[in-house]
């Protein structure tokens, strides 16, 4: 009697396409593996883009480490207008004119958002209140008080000037919300803001540059996807599942 197959373990790394949810990925990738034993470590809104790393098999019990990783975007954001998501899947609620800021004005403050410090969630997150979504409650117009979260801001730089919009890359701890940053600037530089691209480029020393679209992924045999997977213990050093 043949045994059952040998289920895949490793770590994927999947540059996750633009309007799909973390939770689609997964979905698709249950159907390619055809096994139900995978997750994801850090979610990526639908708008982002980027490094996305799925867990396979034994791997599941790594999300927690993963998750705890810093991580590093790429991003654009707009000036002058404002939307009830801090991104541009959000409905716009205000719109203001952009004052004559200077590049200089700009990474000024920019600088003000590095280090230690405790960044409120946005309504628009997963994050639950007596077990119900926060995004739930904001699509019925409810807004509720969010508790705080500590995060730390490494490094924040600003790549390109050309106001309303401006690009920047961003080195950060897990947590933290991207477009509550771009939010916040906007607020500071007195005209608001919000974000409109987003782009995941690693977590830790996972870098995008070595992850596989979902293009790839459901061309591959799947004798040929198990080679992409990435041992556990080149992730974590002296994993034992």
């Amino acid at each position: 009697m043949l045994g059952r197959p040998k289920e895949m373990e490793g770590v994927l790394l999947v540059d996750k396409p633009r309007d799909h949810t973390s939770h689609d990925v997964i979905a698709r990738l249950r159907g390619k593996l055809k096994m139900k034993r995978i997750g994801h470590a850090g979610t990526l809104d639908p708008m982002a883009t980027g490094l996305l790393v799925v867990l396979v098999g034994k791997a599941t019990s790594l999300s927690q480490y993963i998750i705890s990783l810093d991580k590093e975007y790429t991003a654009t954001m707009k000036l002058g207008v404002t939307t009830n998501s801090q991104d541009a899947d959000g409905e716009v609620v205000e719109t203001r004119p952009v004052p004559p800021l200077t590049e200089a004005q700009v990474k000024a403050a920019m600088d003000t958002f590095l280090g230690d410090q405790y960044q409120t969630p946005p309504m628009f997150s997963a994050i639950k209140v007596n077990g119900v979504p926060l995004y739930k409650m904001a699509r019925k117009g409810e807004e509720i008080e969010r508790e705080p979260r500590f995060i730390r801001v490494m490094s924040w730089e600003l790549t390109r000037f050309a106001p309303p919009e401006l690009d920047f890359r961003l080195r950060c701890t897990k947590g933290t919300y991207v477009r509550t940053l771009a939010h916040d600037l906007g607020q500071k530089l007195g005209c608001g803001a919000h974000l409109i691209a987003l782009r995941r480029t690693a977590t830790d020393k996972l870098n995008v540059a070595q992850a596989l679209t979902m293009e790839q992924i459901e061309a591959l045999p799947l004798t040929e996807l198990e080679k992409h997977l990435v041992h556990v213990r080149d992730v974590v050093p002296g994993f034992a599942p």
